[in-house]
C-alpha cells in the first residue's frame, strides 16, 4: 500500500508539478490553502504533509501546528523560497521533520520523504518492542527479568487467586508493598479495598485501635467509637507492613483473626467477623525473632503459609538498566523535562554501586539526575554524591565478576535475548543504539564474541 502525501501550496503550477512528479511513488492529494489542507487531513489518512510557508492567508507554520495536534499527525515538511536558517529552526520547533527550498529538487524530496517514512516506521517498531518488553518484564508496577524476579512474579501469579495469607520478606526499598498490591490486584478481591498499616509507626495502644477499632470510652481520649482497618477492609485486603515490630498483645489478637476469622473492638465485647485477606511484610528475620522469644511461633506459622522474598537490587543487577530506564522516563515526565539517557560513566556508576536502599534508592538517584541535568544526557556529575565517590579497586573473587565483566555480561545477554539485533538489545538495556555501539567499542565486544 502506497504512502499518502498532501501538498498544500497556493500556486497551481507548483501543486500540479509536484503532484505529477510524485504520484508514481505516493498517493498524492493537493490543497490550495490551510483550510483545505486541514479538511483533507481530518478526512483522509495522510502520512506526509508538504506545505509551503507562504499560503496567502494562514501560513504553513500555523498549518503544521494544527496538523500535529491531530490524533494521528502526519510527518510535516516545509517548503519555502525564503530558506533562511531562522525559518528552518522555527519550522523544526513547530515539529516539522525537515524543510526544502524552492525550486524543489524532486529527487532530493523523494529521498527525504522516504527517509522520514522509514524513521517513523522504526519509531513505531521500537514502541511496539518496548511495549512487548514492558509487558513481559513487568507485573503490576514491578520491573525485572532476573531469575529472582521471574520467581517472584510466578509466585504472585500462583498465590493471588487463593485465600492464603502471604508473608513478604526483604530489605527496605525492595518493593514489598508493590508486591502486596500485585497480590491484591490479581486476586478475586481486586475490586474491593486495599488498606495498608505501617505497624512500626504506631504505639501498641494506637496500633490496636487502628487495626481493630475501639468503643467510646475504651481508653483516655476515646471520645467516640472508631471503626478499625479490619472492618474498613471488609471483602478486601489488609496489608500489615513491618509486622515484626508489633507487640505481644497485638500478636495474640492477629492470631485470633487468622484462626477464627473474628475480632473485637478495643473496649468492646461484640464479636465481629473478619472478612479480609491478610498480607504481611517485614525486613526482619521472623524466624530469628521467634528463636529469641520476640515473636510468637504460632503466629509466624500462620503468616508463613506462602513466603515471598523480594531480592535486594545488588543481587539482580541485570534489572538495573530496565529499572533506570523506566524511572528516567517517569521522572523526566514528572519534572517537565525531555526524555534523557544516562552517559556511559553514569551507567557504569549505577551498575557498580551496591544500592543499600535498593529500588527505592535507585529511583531517588535517577530523579536527582533528572533534576540536576541541563543537558540531553545525565552525566556522573548529576548523580548523588554516593555514586560519584571513588571506589577502591577490588580484584574479583573466585567465580565473581568485576564491573567490566558485569557490564559485558549484561550487554551479551541483551544481544542474546534479541538474537543479535542491536536496536532491540539497546531497548532491553534502556539505552540508545548509539550508546550501545559506543559501549561495544569501549568494552572491546566484537562481532566475534556477540551472539549470532
Amino acid at each position: 500500500m502506497s504512502s499518502s502525501l498532501l501538498i498544500v501550496d497556493d500556486e497551481k503550477n507548483t501543486r500540479d508539478g509536484l503532484r505529477n512528479a510524485l504520484d508514481s511513488e505516493f498517493d498524492v492529494y493537493v490543497a490550495s490553502d490551510a483550510d483545505g489542507g486541514m479538511q483533507t487531513l481530518e478526512t483522509m489518512p495522510i502520512d506526509v504533509l508538504l506545505t509551503d510557508l507562504r499560503l496567502g492567508g494562514e501560513d504553513g507554520m500555523s498549518l503544521i501546528g494544527r496538523a500535529l495536534k491531530l490524533p494521528k499527525p502526519p510527518i510535516c515538511i516545509m517548503m519555502t523560497a525564503y530558506g533562511s536558517v531562522d525559518t528552518a529552526v522555527e519550522a523544526m520547533k513547530k515539529g516539522a521533520y525537515d524543510f526544502v527550498t524552492k525550486p524543489v529538487n524532486i529527487d532530493r524530496l523523494e529521498i527525504l520523504v522516504k527517509r522520514a517514512l522509514k524513521d517513523r516506521e522504526t519509531r513505531q517498531e521500537n514502541t511496539v518492542l518496548r511495549e512487548r518488553v514492558d509487558k513481559q518484564m513487568t507485573l503490576e508496577g514491578m520491573i525485572g527479568r532476573s531469575p529472582a524476579m521471574v520467581e517472584v512474579f510466578d509466585t504472585i501469579k500462583q498465590v493471588a487467586p487463593s485465600k492464603a495469607t502471604v508473608l513478604i520478606q526483604g530489605e527496605s526499598g525492595t518493593g514489598k508493598e508493590l508486591a502486596a498490591h500485585a497480590v491484591h490486584h490479581l486476586s478475586p478481591r481486586a475490586n474491593e479495598k486495599f488498606l495498608a498499616v505501617h505497624c512500626a509507626a504506631l504505639s501498641p495502644e494506637l496500633l490496636a485501635s487502628e487495626l481493630f477499632g475501639h468503643e467510646k470510652g475504651a481508653f483516655t481520649g476515646a471520645f467516640e467509637k472508631r471503626i478499625g482497618r479490619f472492618e474498613q477492609a471488609k471483602g478486601g485486603t489488609l496489608f500489615l507492613d513491618e509486622i515484626g515490630e508489633i507487640d505481644a498483645g497485638t500478636q495474640v489478637k492477629i492470631l485470633r483473626v487468622l484462626g477464627e476469622r473474628t475480632f473485637e473492638r478495643v473496649g468492646g465485647n461484640q464479636t465481629l467477623p473478619a472478612d479480609v485477606r491478610l498480607i504481611a511484610a517485614t525486613n526482619k528475620d521472623l524466624s530469628k525473632l521467634v528463636a529469641e522469644g520476640k515473636f510468637r511461633e504460632d503466629l509466624y506459622f500462620r503468616l508463613h503459609v506462602v513466603p515471598l522474598t523480594m531480592p535486594p537490587l545488588r543481587d539482580r543487577k541485570v534489572d538495573i538498566p530496565l529499572l533506570a530506564g523506566a524511572f528516567l522516563r517517569e521522572t523526566a515526565t514528572e519534572n517537565g523535562k525531555p526524555f534523557r539517557e544516562l552517559s556511559p560513566e553514569a551507567g557504569t556508576a549505577i551498575l557498580d554501586y551496591d544500592w543499600p536502599g535498593n529500588v527505592r534508592e535507585l529511583r531517588t538517584a535517577i530523579e536527582h539526575g533528572v533534576v540536576m541535568s541541563n543537558a540531553p544526557l545525565i552525566h556522573l556529575r548529576d548523580l548523588p554524591a554516593a555514586l560519584r565517590a571513588p571506589r577502591p579497586e577490588v580484584p574479583p573473587a573466585g567465580g565473581g565478576l568485576n564491573l567490566h565483566e558485569t557490564e559485558t555480561a549484561l550487554i551479551l545477554r541483551a544481544l542474546e535475548d534479541s538474537r543479535g539485533n542491536r536496536t532491540d538489545a539497546a531497548q532491553l538495556l534502556g539505552i540508545s543504539r548509539r550508546t550501545l555501539h559506543r559501549r561495544l567499542r569501549e568494552l572491546n565486544i566484537s562481532k566475534h564474541n556477540t551472539p549470532s
